[in-house]
């Protein structure tokens, strides 16, 4: 058991991280600021996304007083019900992340993080989450009908590929906040791993306790 959830993990973590460069890269970015503004959120005043963004900057003495006026412009009570609906959008991508195609994941984060900012972290999470949720089991509903068709000819819904998929793009999606710790922590222990075999290298190695010939079938070479 615990060998099958390592290897689940590992799985994970290599699907994770099958990205281009470039995503690569905007994937550390949003990870890294997604996991600050999670732990801002254990603080005394809570801190909103641009209020992490705000400190990284100032820290590096980026002018940020055009982050107040975005602040103001997202806060306006008339804003509201629109931010509402980018944060149930962000949950929408979120169940739409697909191990080929992970850029939703980081897509929803971000919408989330715009919305967190006008209505708070527990309004454009949890309306994240539950669209998300409702989402998957809508179309699991759907599906029930067709839990014993045959796939020749037409497409339809089957409950297992709808759990599968519906699983794997919410697993996907929260582990976008650990990406950046995590490149970390692989890029640490790299040097100190013992890696198996790659199967190139076992096919051009010859076999233990075999003679090693000198192009003649039948000749052997002397030591």
């Amino acid at each position: 058991m615990q060998g099958g959830r390592r290897r689940e993990l590992a799985r994970l973590w290599q699907v994770a991280v099958r990205r281009p460069r470039w995503q690569l890269w905007v994937a550390a970015f949003v990870s890294l600021w997604t996991l600050c503004w999670i732990f801002g959120q254990l603080a005394a005043h809570a801190s909103s996304p641009l209020d992490v963004l705000r400190g990284g900057l100032g820290w590096a003495d980026v002018p940020t007083g055009w982050l107040d006026a975005v602040t103001d412009w997202l806060r306006a009570d008339r804003r509201q019900p629109l931010l509402g609906l980018l944060a149930v959008a962000g949950g929408l991508l979120w169940a739409s992340t697909t191990e080929r195609n992970q850029l939703p994941a980081l897509l929803g984060w971000l919408a989330a993080m715009v919305a967190a900012e006008g209505i708070g972290y527990a309004g454009a999470i949890d309306r994240a989450l539950l669209s998300l949720a409702a989402f998957i089991a809508v179309l699991l509903l759907f599906s029930i009908p067709g839990r014993r068709a045959f796939v020749l000819r037409r497409v339809v819904l089957m409950p297992r590929d709808v759990l599968h998929a519906g699983v794997t793009a919410a697993t996907l999606s929260a582990v976008v906040p650990l990406l950046a710790p995590g490149f970390v922590l692989v890029r640490l222990c790299r040097p100190y791993v013992t890696r198996p075999p790659r199967a190139s290298e076992m096919e051009i190695a010859p076999p233990a306790g075999t003679a090693l010939t000198n192009g003649d079938p039948h000749g052997v070479v002397e030591p």
